[in-house]
């Protein structure tokens, strides 16, 4: 058996108290819909949009992701997060018949309840240490604006739990010395 890496505790224990947003990717590589949550999806470039995620090869909703040209990226909200946990769960029925989601026209499975989300092609694949690094240029989505400021509405992932962001304080930003990021 090979010996961990002298970084691989201190790693876990950084990312353990890392926020990040959450999502779902959707697909369906010709012989089922396939649906995971992810929490490492990074914005790339805004013009052309590309995005990035990595997909752990432990996961088996990974492979038949990685095999589907086509995607949907869902960007989930605190409301979202059933659907958020479902996707996250092992051998759970994601896609059942009459359930809240639909075929987008381009085939690709679609959870309806969720306000944001993108149809994206795969750019490119990076295999690295057991997980796919998977590069994706979003062709369409939707966008629906809330009455409701972000943070209510924001899920993230922090310390193996999910999160809803509170209130930005009032004050702080005139704490930080913004001279140094003009």
């Amino acid at each position: 058996m090979n010996a961990p890496h002298p970084m691989t505790n201190a790693f876990r224990e950084a990312f353990r108290r890392h926020p990040a947003g959450v999502a779902v990717i959707t697909a369906d590589p010709g012989d089922r819909p396939v649906a995971m949550t992810v929490s490492s999806l990074i914005s790339v470039s805004a013009a052309p949009p590309v995005v990035a995620f990595s997909l752990s090869m432990k996961s088996t909703s990974s492979e038949p992701l990685l095999r589907a040209e086509t995607m949907v990226i869902h960007l989930l909200r605190f409301t979202d997060i059933d659907l958020a946990q479902l996707c996250a769960s092992s051998g759970a029925e994601r896609f059942p018949p009459g359930g809240a989601w639909a075929r987008l026209p381009t085939g690709e499975p679609r959870y309806t309840g969720v306000s944001t989300w993108f149809r994206a092609r795969r750019l490119g694949l990076l295999p690295i240490e057991g997980a796919t690094l998977v590069a994706a240029e979003l062709l369409e989505g939707e966008v629906q604006p809330d009455e409701v400021p972000p943070e209510a509405h924001s899920l993230v992932y922090l310390d193996r739990r999910w999160h809803r962001l509170h209130k930005e304080l009032d004050g702080v930003a005139e704490l930080l010395d913004t001279s140094r990021f003009l």
